[in-house]
């Protein structure tokens, strides 16, 4: 039996012999208070491992292999287990790792005999205390006998979740800061963690992690429970180092490259290629729900959305079918979407996307995250509770009509309108889908200072069910087109609120 073998024996022994519970052994306030001291001194970056680690290549990272059979917890059966993530590529450093149970506080040695290495060269030059890069949470999702993994922590302050029967897609963070301004983006890492031993047949369980960056620290807390829907109670206390321009807090960051909305890459064959396909913005001051299509753009683009109550906001991939992608070993159609619901503490904000150019499905380009009006300086701190949702596009529970898709293309040039855009948006929902085809259904859009709508109609789609909003709009030369729309009966809202905007520098306006 290897050192860790030994040392999870022994856990498991300890664990036999006590009650089961939660630890109280270290709790939240003890991480709090270990980022508050690390607040107050300088900053330090983690030390990198050995260059030879970090210039593996994407695919030399992935084949080596953590065994199945040293995850923690896996003596006992435990329906949470662990799987540890080795550094390298860009895992740029290690961090450190702890099991919390009534006896304490253990930290989880490496062992080089955990893993499989691709090459005997590469297993001989791996240093022996060499550390991991972050952990893989599995959990019997969908089969009592199965260990699904639905949670990943791995890189900076990311980590990535699932429902049952999903495919990893966008990631959530802990923090992001000055995501898409011109000083440059920082990347906090959580650089320590603390894994409470669960019983072995919990259903839920709790992880604390520590942050650690240029202008801040952080304490969190997990309260991680899988399934269908995989639900992650969060809190975090903020501590600032310095002023911090635009804090953006409970970010989600996925990816975009191209869609229904938007004009194909020359060469690409499927018709489209997403991680998310739009931002969703709940505001409880207004009650209104604002869906946002995603975009590739030309330029960086970042876009405020002003709530003064949030409720919730998420980046969600809307289509489910195959057919809008036909990628059979991808699986866009599987990625999930995550929602996060927002306690009243909060106040008032901007929920903030920010739109990154990418000429590839590789680069995780779309961020989106709340960011306070009050300005945040050196010495101040913030605390944040909310909760993460990570499942199929309904997780948000939204009562009204929603917006399946969106088209957008260049009018018919013969016409007198012929530098006008036609623009068909279609909703669905379960109340639009019980209205009679003659329903007197009416729809409202209008735009931007910059732009002008010339006509806007609404019809019923037998074929699918929907309702479609179709209009034609004109921009200002050389000027972003900026656009609303919704659909309503007898002077009530049937759906949520389309909005876009159709950048200066789109393909559709460079076409001849």
């Amino acid at each position: 039996m290897t050192g860790a073998g030994k040392y999870r024996f022994f856990l498991l022994t300890v664990w036999l012999l006590t009650i089961p519970g939660v630890s109280q052994a270290f709790e939240f306030e003890d991480v709090i208070r270990k980022a508050q001291k690390l607040a107050e001194a300088g900053y330090v970056a983690p030390e990198p491992v050995p260059q030879f680690l970090r210039d593996l290549t994407y695919s030399q990272h992935e084949a080596i292999r953590f065994r199945t059979d040293s995850s923690l917890w896996h003596e006992s059966g435990s329906r949470f287990q662990v799987s540890m993530i080795p550094p390298g590529n860009f895992y740029s450093h290690a961090v450190g790792l702890n099991v919390v149970d009534q006896e304490g506080v253990h930290n989880v040695p490496f062992q080089k005999d955990e893993f499989v290495y691709p090459n005997e060269d590469l297993q001989t030059r791996v240093p022996a205390d060499l550390g991991f890069a972050g952990f893989e949470l599995t959990y019997p999702l969908e089969n009592p006998d199965a260990r699904d993994q639905f949670l990943v922590f791995g890189g900076a302050s990311y980590f990535r979740g699932t429902g049952a029967g999903q495919q990893f897609g966008l990631s959530a963070r802990g923090v992001a800061i000055n995501t898409g301004l011109p000083s440059g983006e920082e990347f906090p890492s959580f650089t320590e963690f603390w894994l409470v031993r669960p019983s072995p047949k919990a259903s839920s369980m709790v992880v604390y992690a520590l942050l650690d960056g240029p202008s801040l620290t952080g304490a969190y807390q997990f309260i991680i429970t899988p399934g269908e829907k995989t639900r992650i109670e969060a809190k975090a206390t903020l501590f600032f180092r310095n002023n911090v321009q635009q804090p953006g807090l409970a970010p989600l960051t996925s990816m975009f490259y191209y869609g229904e909305n938007s004009l194909k890459p020359l060469g690409e064959w499927r018709p489209e290629v997403h991680d998310s396909d739009g931002l969703l913005i709940h505001d409880g001051a207004t009650g209104e729900w604002l869906w946002r299509p995603l975009e590739n753009p030309k330029k960086l683009r970042l876009s405020y959305h002003q709530v003064q109550n949030l409720q919730g906001f998420g980046l969600m991939q809307r289509d489910q079918s195959f057919q809008s992608y036909e990628d059979n070993k991808l699986r866009y159609e599987r990625r999930p979407s995550t929602w996060v619901e927002a306690d009243q503490s909060w106040g008032s904000g901007n929920v903030v996307l920010v739109e990154i150019p990418t000429g590839s499905e590789d680069n995780d380009n779309i961020v989106a995250f709340w960011t306070p009006d009050k300005t945040v300086k050196k010495g101040d701190s913030i605390k944040l509770n909310y909760t993460l949702v990570f499942g199929q596009p309904d997780i948000a529970s939204e009562p009204t009509g929603h917006v399946a898709q969106t088209f957008v293309g260049r009018n018919d040039r013969s016409s007198s309108n012929k530098d006008a855009y036609r623009f068909v948006v279609d909703f669905e929902g379960d109340k639009l889908s019980a209205l009679k085809p003659n329903a007197a259904v009416v729809s409202s859009v209008s735009s931007g200072e910059t732009g002008e709508v010339l006509e806007h109609f609404v019809q019923y789609v037998e074929a699918t069910k929907a309702w479609r909003l179709s209009f034609l709009a004109r921009p200002e030369a050389n000027k972003a087109l900026s656009l609303r729309g919704f659909l309503s009966l007898d002077g009530k809202p049937l759906t949520e609120t389309w909005t876009y905007e159709l950048g200066a520098d789109n393909e559709l306006r460079k076409q001849p």
